[in-house]
Parts: structure tokens; sequence; C-alpha cells
């Protein structure tokens, strides 16, 4: 009877890992990091790591009355925030005035994947879960988040165990290079910040911006070539305030990385061939057909260079040429 209990003990403990394995999903994992992102009210303080740089910022997040409510600090050099309030998102940066514009998003270092769509990223990239962790003195969830298609940078995030929050997260390119680090130095789950956000409500910020809407339809250029997933936003025309050059401008989305492309008139100061990565960062230019085409984003050099020679030109109509010349 004994030998029978200690092989039945035995087993478990060899299944149990696996057991555990498959409970949490890692897609599951990532949806609970979502959710508890956006529903606790909590604090996190952490560190952006670069090549060249280390930036220590404070997040705040809480729910008020249904509404989120968010404060970002940079806490090195001159004052800089970023708040939200619902759907208002207010940016404070010296050397500029303040503005606020209608966005859930903050255009600003948090940690990635605070309010992604999950599901929609799940078409587009594996969810692996890579193992247990220490972070920020608790037990995490190690997981990464990787490209089908090998095309665009990976991450890998530590999901605090208990409150499901993010507290770590590594870009990496697709030779396990760390481009960026996101590591949380310490963090708080309370109600208590919920109270101290609510001042939020009672802070003059600027009125929301009336963002004028993209007024070109049309181009004299096409993509042939985009990663599947990344969706076009509106295409913007504008003349450069130093060269007097007329350039036009689309920025494309997958709901996790952004790049953006710049196509312009070639003149004396245009760059024939150049292709440069600064962290997360890609500028890719060359001139063909008499034009200047840009890539900038952040996506590896190589899905740069290839979106950038997959630019062609029609024949631009009488009013594209004359909007177009320099």
């Amino acid at each position: 009877m004994k030998k029978i209990l200690i092989s039945a003990l035995a087993l478990f403990s060899l299944n149990t890992p696996l057991a555990f394995a498959d409970e949490k999903p890692a897609e599951a994992l990532l949806l609970q990091m979502n959710q508890a992102s956006q529903q606790l009210n909590y604090e996190i303080s952490y560190i952006l790591i670069k090549k060249n740089s280390i930036e220590p910022l404070l997040y705040r997040h809480a729910i008020d009355e249904q509404q989120q409510l968010a404060h970002l600090v940079y806490l090195s050099g001159p004052v800089r925030e970023v708040i939200r309030r619902g759907d208002e998102i207010s940016y404070i940066e010296p050397g500029t005035d303040p503005f606020t514009i209608e966005s859930s998003n903050m255009v600003a270092p948090t940690i990635p994947l605070l309010n992604s769509d999950v599901e929609q990223l799940s078409e587009l990239y594996d969810f692996i879960k890579v193992g247990r962790a220490r972070e920020a003195g608790v037990a995490c969830q190690v997981l990464r988040v990787v490209p089908k298609d090998g095309l665009r940078y990976s991450y890998i995030l530590w999901i605090d165990e208990k409150s499901k929050l993010p507290l770590r997260a590594d870009l990496v390119d697709r030779d396990g290079e760390v481009l960026e680090q996101y590591r949380t130095i310490s963090y708080s789950v309370n109600d208590k910040i919920a109270q101290i956000l609510a001042g939020l409500n009672d802070v003059k910020l600027p009125q929301v911006l009336s963002l004028p809407k993209g007024e070109v339809k049309q181009s004299y250029w096409t993509v042939g070539w985009i990663p599947k997933g990344f969706e076009a936003k509106e295409l913007n025309r504008y003349r450069m305030a130093n060269t007097e050059r007329m350039v036009e401008s689309q920025m494309y989305t997958d709901g996790l990385f952004n790049f953006s492309i710049y196509v312009s008139p070639r003149d004396d100061h245009s760059l024939k061939g150049q292709i440069v990565r600064q962290g997360r960062r890609t500028l890719h230019t060359f001139v063909r057909d008499n034009a200047e085409i840009s890539v900038v984003g952040d996506i590896p050099p190589a899905t740069a260079k290839r979106i950038a020679q997959s630019v062609s030109f029609t024949k631009p109509s009488a009013e594209s040429q004359e909007k177009v010349k320099p």
C-alpha cells in the first residue's frame, strides 16, 4: 500500500507542472494583464533603458466613475507629464504650449500592451509562455510576443502572478538583441490612488484640439507591399518649413508597432540611399524617379527597406503636379 501511495504522489508531482502550464494559456494571461492594467487602481515606478540612456518614470492609473484616469510623470530633467481623463489625453512638455487631443492611448513610454487589443494581435503574433521568474521582488509569469511573419520586433513580458500587472518588458529584434527594457522598481495596488488621481478632474487643462481631417484623397504614389496586419491611416500633404518641399506622408499601425512613409520631390539635399537604426527606430531613405522616399518607424531595417522599395509612381494629375512642386 505504501509503495502504491509513493508511486501515486510521484506521478502527481511529475504531472503538476504540466497541468499548471496548460491551465492559463499565454493569450488568456495577456487578456488578464490587459484587463488588470485598465481596471485596477495602481502606481508603477519604472525605468526605460535604452542603449545610451535611462529614463525614470512614474505611472498612476485609477477608475473614477467608470472613467479611466492616468498620469505619467517623467522623473528627471524638465517637467514633462501626460494626463488621461477618459478619452482625453493632455500633454505638458517644455518649450511647447500644453495641448489636449481626443484619444484612448497615450503617446508616451508606458509599459507596452497596456491598452492593446489582444485578440486582434493574436492574428499577427504568437504568444508563448516561457516559464516563471522574479521581477520587482515578486513571482512573475514570463511570456513572449513573437511575430508570425518574422518581419517585426518581439516582446518578452514579465507579468505579476498576483495582480497580473506587467512589471517588465524587453523589446527584442530578430537576432535576440534587446533594444529597450521597461523595468519596474516598485509598484502598489491601492484604492487610495483613486483618491489621489480624482484630483485630476479639477485640474484646468487645455480644451480638446479639433484636428483637421486629411484632405488628400489620392496621391501620385502607391506602396506595393506592407507586412500583413498594418492598416493605413489618413494621407497628409504639407510643405516643409526649412526647404519649402511638399511632402506626403501616411502612417501605418498593426496595434503594437507603427511606421510612416514620406514621399517628396528630390532636391540637392536628398539622401541617396541611407539606412539607420537607433534603438527601435529605423530610418530608410533613397531616391527613385526624381522623388525621395523615406520609411521611418518601429520596424527592422530589412522590413523598412522592402516597404520603401515597393513604392511606385503613377502619372500625377495637373492638380497633384501643382501641389507637389517645391
